[in-house]
């Protein structure tokens, strides 16, 4: 199973200004998000910020929440929590009619769907909030695929041990570069150097 730009959203958790400096390997982390944001805008794919208590953490680096179509401040550590599964997935529209539609109880229920079921997730602490974030976004059945290298905590451990649980399950782990190739899917695709000259 491959990613598809057209069924994607790229969701960014937390990389805030006084979180950042106390992340391991935070500078790698944080470029590597700016990264895959900018792939996101090559291919149009939605992207979505996330930032915990920014009155005390500050906002996400600058450079990041402009390529952001919107941002999300919560409270929760899970983004889901705040409202993040209503934006993507909006509940869908009531059945229209008039007086002579079947009555409620004999109408088809309607799942909640979603046009772009993928969710591409990176962000931090993985253990924290890129994890409650992650998980619950997989109760709600969406597509979750994890970008390892644009994902920290302050310790190696507890980042690993947040892969470990995302796999357990059921989310993609990938990484920036499997995202952007995916995206593209081939060299002749518009934004094929671009993309290339990110990256290296």
């Amino acid at each position: 199973m491959l990613l598809n730009a057209e069924e994607s959203r790229l969701v960014l958790v937390d990389y805030q200004e006084r979180l950042m400096p106390v992340i391991q390997d935070g500078a790698a982390v944080l470029a590597n998000a700016r990264r895959l944001a900018q792939v996101a805008k090559m291919v149009q794919v939605p992207v979505w910020g996330t930032e915990q208590n920014p009155q005390r953490l500050g906002p996400n680096d600058a450079q990041l929440r402009a390529l952001c179509d919107k941002t999300l401040a919560k409270m929760h550590f899970s983004a889901v929590a705040d409202g993040l599964a209503e934006w993507l997935a909006p509940p869908p529209a009531a059945p229209r009619g008039n007086a002579r539609s079947l009555p409620r109880h004999l109408q088809k229920s309607q799942p909640v769907s979603s046009e772009r079921p993928s969710i591409v997730v990176a962000g931090c602490e993985a253990h924290v909030c890129l994890l409650q974030t992650a998980l619950e976004l997989i109760e709600e059945e969406f597509e979750i695929w994890v970008v390892t290298d644009a994902c920290g905590s302050r310790t190696d451990r507890n980042r690993d041990a947040a892969f470990d649980r995302l796999a357990g399950a059921g989310a993609e782990l990938v990484t920036t570069e499997m995202v952007a190739f995916e995206w593209l899917r081939s060299c002749e695709h518009p934004s094929f150097k671009d993309m290339l000259g990110l990256i290296k």
